[in-house]
């Protein structure tokens, strides 16, 4: 992988205006041995091929030739892909970083507390723009997504979802899943391979820091297209996931603190885990 810096070390953070009027408070290894559009394009293919592969020809092939529910298998098989990602951020921070200590890669990985545009400090008020983009998300996740994704598969209609492809097909059948308490398991594995450190992560924390490189001030709307078209398993989410994906990633860009994205992609995983609790309670 090329134009990926030796960390020459997480050092404290120095603070230089740029070009995009925002500080820069990621330390030398951040700001410098910014990824080429190669290596970015090329993480976002070990990203986003294997999701595709295990989606449209390892669950077709596995299917039916497997004693275990389909939409378990599916979700089974969508974890393993995001666990994937998780193993490739930590492989390529330890080849920048030649370490894996929390406190070493969190500048880099922009796991810190939100800091100020101007001054390039960290400000607790800056907490207080997480809910208005709560908001947004949440408006975007029940009103726009559903109307943009009936608009979308009603132009590509080759893009829609297919039968037996939502986990949604595990509510056909609620009375086998009462009393499966291994599915909060499941879900704590997609929780942990979606929001802290898989998807997210590779998103937010690897890539959106080494981004600016190649696309300047845009490095957030090019992170979010990215992370929208890596959603090959799922292509009818395509542009919602660009549209919530911007309000992931401009949060996280604009106070240099990748727990916006972490926090608001997660309350995907509260609902999900709602949805679970019901089943193996005998609720749905």
């Amino acid at each position: 992988m090329k134009n990926i810096a030796h960390p020459a070390a997480v050092k404290q953070p120095k603070f230089v205006s740029g070009t995009t009027g925002v500080a820069a408070t990621a330390p030398a290894s951040a700001q410098t041995g910014q990824y080429s559009l190669g290596s970015i394009l090329g993480l976002w293919l070990l990203a986003a091929a294997p999701m595709g592969l295990l989606a449209w020809v390892v669950f077709p092939a596995l299917a039916g030739r497997v004693n275990m529910h389909p939409g378990l298998l599916l979700w089974g098989l969508m974890i393993a892909g995001l666990m994937w990602q998780a193993v490739l951020s930590l492989i390529i921070l330890y080849r920048e970083t030649g370490t894996l200590n929390l406190d070493a890669i969190r500048h880099r990985t922009w796991r810190q507390r939100p800091r100020d545009p101007i001054t390039g400090q960290p400000r607790a008020r800056l907490w207080l723009w997480l809910p208005v983009f709560a908001v947004l998300v949440a408006v975007v996740e029940f009103v726009v997504s559903p109307l943009l994704g009936e608009a979308w598969t009603a132009a590509l209609p080759f893009l829609a979802e297919p039968a037996g492809y939502s986990l949604e097909i595990l509510l056909d059948t609620p009375a086998q899943w009462v009393g499966a308490w291994y599915l909060l398991g499941l879900w704590l594995l997609q929780f942990v391979g979606n929001y802290l450190l898989g998807e997210e992560f590779l998103f937010r924390s690897v890539l959106l820091p080494k981004m600016e490189g190649v696309f300047g001030r845009w490095d957030w709307l090019a992170n979010a297209v990215l992370f929208g078209l890596y959603h090959l398993h799922k292509p009818w989410h395509i542009p919602s996931s660009i549209i919530t994906g911007i309000l992931y990633t401009y949060p996280s860009r604009r106070f240099r603190s990748a727990w916006f994205g972490v926090i608001l992609h997660g309350v995907d995983g509260v609902f999900f885990l709602y949805m679970m609790l019901g089943l193996v309670l005998g609720l749905t």
